[in-house]
């Protein structure tokens, strides 16, 4: 079976916080760290970043947040003027619950976007023909169980259940004209997780985490406008169809505490991008399909994150992120913007039993990426800030 990201790629349109179109930021708690959670987040938020930790709760634990991103994104034609993107937020919410009600029995469900993007790209965008307005999200349902097997190591295991929708916008030259070509629609599709947590010593924990790819067969609709008689025969409205593969991950993640309030993490993730080999959408005319090649590379990406507790009820959080872009750069052109991103978070919580609040902030830098494409070479850069709210709920 052919492997391609097609429309879902064709969407993310570069303005996720995470490198691709990934979104990580399910937790102002770890997004304040860093998102280094792999190894010792111990609450209901677990369910997202690594199933085995949700037997960390007490009894019962409920968190509900959003995530604002706030990104801003230049494109330089060589020889050209710096275009960019009209201002756009995204608010991907987060939503999990996990009960325990044994002492090595837990479960939970959680409700959050882990990968999408909206882009808008400025009126008349050099590169319209290949990208102008385009929203993606994936919503998934997560429910989860694990088991404390020994007092030092804890399993989970999850089942993915995930919903796209996606729409994208973009212009057709006709040298005398231009019209366009609207696509939209949505599909589900299923996969799982796995994750363990260790202590290897009193103050050392190490977890591990498997998230699956989730393939989606789409079928959508194009709409076609303003074409010019002499195409209409060709380019009319008719059905659309795509192979959708949301990438597979794998984090590993240490957690230290050298002394009393202070927690010390570290995570490394891979995340198999390869599975984005081409960009093509199938139309009914096979005559205008036009694949285009990507050709993406797995990737690392690595976070740093520390937790201090100033009191009882007040924690700080810091934390570092390199995110390298999965895209060479032959194949990086305006329907796929990115660049390497370079994180600084921040965060705050304060608890006030039976409920807490966190906020996380997140400031990304997107590093000048050189696209060589034949067509449209030029530069990507630009920033995104990004800011979490989760509220907590955790009677004693």
């Amino acid at each position: 079976m052919k492997k391609t990201l097609s429309l879902v790629a064709m969407l993310a349109a570069g303005t996720s916080q995470a490198a691709g179109f990934q979104i990580d930021t399910h937790s102002a708690r770890a997004t304040g760290m860093g998102g280094t959670a792999t190894a010792a987040l111990d609450d209901s938020s677990a369910v997202y970043y690594n199933a085995a930790n949700i037997l960390g709760v007490k009894k019962l634990d409920i968190t509900l947040g959003d995530t604002g991103i706030l990104p801003s994104i230049t494109f330089q034609r060589v020889g050209g003027e710096q275009e960019g993107q009209k201002t756009t937020l995204s608010p991907p919410p987060h939503f999990f619950v996990a009960y325990k009600p044994f002492q090595k029995l837990a479960v939970g469900v959680g409700v959050y976007t882990p990968f999408g993007a909206r882009s808008r790209w400025e009126d008349g965008f050099s590169g319209r023909f290949r990208g102008n307005e385009s929203s993606l999200a994936t919503y998934y349902i997560n429910p989860t169980i694990a088991y404390e097997l020994h007092e030092r190591f804890r399993f989970g295991v999850g089942l993915d259940i995930a919903r796209a929708t996606i729409e994208l916008t973009r212009g057709l030259d006709f040298v005398n004209s231009e019209g366009s070509i609207h696509l939209g629609g949505a599909d589900w599709g299923s996969g799982f997780n796995v994750g363990v947590q260790a202590t290897v010593l009193e103050n050392l924990k190490f977890g591990l985490h498997y998230r699956s790819a989730i393939q989606i067969n789409f079928d959508g609709k194009a709409d076609f406008q303003n074409i010019p008689a002499e195409f209409q025969s060709r380019l009319k409205d008719q059905s659309a169809r795509a192979d959708v593969v949301l990438p597979s991950t794998v984090t590993a993640g240490l957690s230290y505490s050298p002394m009393d309030r202070l927690l010390l993490a570290f995570d490394a993730s891979w995340v198999d991008w390869s599975t984005f080999s081409e960009l093509a959408i199938r139309f009914d005319d096979s005559s205008i399909d036009n694949p285009l090649p990507k050709r993406w590379h797995a990737k690392w990406k690595y976070a740093l994150g520390a937790e201090y507790g100033v009191t009882p009820a007040l924690n700080v959080r810091a934390g570092f992120v390199y995110d390298p872009s999965p895209s060479p750069n032959n194949t990086l052109t305006p329907d796929l913007p990115d660049a390497n991103r370079i994180k600084a978070t921040l965060g705050l919580g304060y608890a006030f039993n039976p409920f807490r609040a966190d906020l996380g902030y997140q400031f990304v830098a997107l590093v000048d990426k050189d696209s060589t494409a034949p067509g449209i070479p030029g530069t990507y850069s630009g920033s995104a800030h990004v800011f979490g709210l989760t509220l907590g709920f955790s009677p004693q």
